[in-house]
């Protein structure tokens, strides 16, 4: 086993002596082609810039600003979790942000798709998913990635996509918010109309002198009983008229009054539900933070010429060397059929 060994490792270096002219002509002829190939003449060179930003821990101002009643431990300066990144992931590959930023940098243009081609948009959303990848990183952040042949352009789009972030999610939720404004202003609206009728119903019963029914008719009757005793006619007809006018609106008063201060306690709340809506409805909040901003790249990121350079050397000669090896097996086989089938002859 040693000898073969010994044998496979001195025909492997025999057959390195014997060409190694030719794998040193190969491997230089490689070594022009790949470092002429990978250069800009072949290849745009390509500069990376990058957006480092975590998620909100709530979408809504009005709940942790505004409302006490409900007990929550979420703070508006607090980063989102696992959950807020994965929704950031989804509105960042949207295309709302892939088409406002298609359309804003002019990359149909850029990316040189010809607009009269039967597959313009599929070429061009291609060549935007291949330099424009979005990721969650190890911390639960979203790192945003932008490779471009324009560095400065390429600073620019990433700062852009984040600030787009901001105003598409506020948009999506401006729809929902404003929707539930109208609903909760229509019913507050409603609510103090009616509650405006029963106030005006209120204050022409007391204009007819009737203020507080339970009291009244406790004095009134009181009264009655001591004008009675007393035998004092006028009194007790002055008393009794009283008292037939507030046996005949004193329980639409009490029923009224009561309603009232039913409906006064759910107008206070509705109207702080109101107030929750109309924020919601009208004002903007920031959705992300950014942690670092993009900059123009001072070098290229890609192609990286050493690599290929390395690469293409490393495989053409490899493969020279087992194209050699099977050269040299099939020559030495060649030989010895040759000589077998001499000896058979002579």
């Amino acid at each position: 086993m040693t000898e073969r060994k010994e044998f496979d490792s001195r025909a492997l270096f025999s057959v390195l002596k014997k060409y190694k002219k030719s794998i040193g002509y190969v491997l230089l002829l490689t070594l022009i082609v790949s470092i002429l190939v990978s250069s800009p003449l072949f290849i745009d060179p390509l500069y990376k810039s990058t957006v480092i930003l975590y998620p909100t821990s709530t979408n809504s101002i009005s709940k942790i600003l505004l409302n006490t009643n409900i007990q929550t431990d979420k703070d508006l300066l607090e980063f989102g979790e696992t959950e807020q990144t994965e929704q950031m992931l989804q509105v960042l590959n949207s295309n709302k942000i892939r088409d406002r930023v298609i359309e804003q940098f002019d990359l149909m243009n850029h990316y040189g798709v010809k607009e009269n081609s039967k597959y313009r948009y599929t070429n061009l959303y291609k060549q935007y998913e291949n330099k424009i990848k979005f990721r969650r990183t190890e911390y639960t952040a979203v790192k945003i990635t932008v490779m471009d042949k324009d560095p400065l352009l390429a600073a620019e789009i990433a700062n852009e996509i984040a600030e787009l972030f901001d105003s598409t999610m506020n948009q999506m939720q401006k729809q929902v918010a404003r929707k539930a404004f109208d609903i909760v202003e229509k019913e507050y609206l409603n609510l103090s109309a009616y509650i405006s009728q029963m106030e005006d119903s209120l204050n022409e019963l007391r204009q007819l002198g009737i203020y507080d029914y339970e009291t009244q008719a406790e004095m009134y009757t009181q009264q009655l009983a001591i004008q009675l005793a007393r035998g004092n006619k006028s009194a007790i007809k002055a008393i009794e008229e009283k008292l037939e006018l507030l046996g005949k609106y004193g329980g639409g008063y009490l029923s009224l009054k009561q309603t009232l201060e039913y409906e006064l306690l759910q107008l206070t709340l509705l109207r702080a539900k109101y107030e929750e809506a109309k924020v919601d409805a009208t004002q903007d909040i920031p959705q992300k933070f950014i942690v670092t901003s993009a900059y123009p790249a001072e070098k290229k990121s890609y192609p990286i010429r050493w690599l290929i350079v390395a690469i293409s050397l490393a495989s053409t000669f490899l493969l020279l060397f087992f194209v050699l090896i099977m050269v040299e097996k099939y020559g030495i086989t060649k030989k010895k059929n040759s000589s077998h089938r001499g000896g058979n002859v002579k």
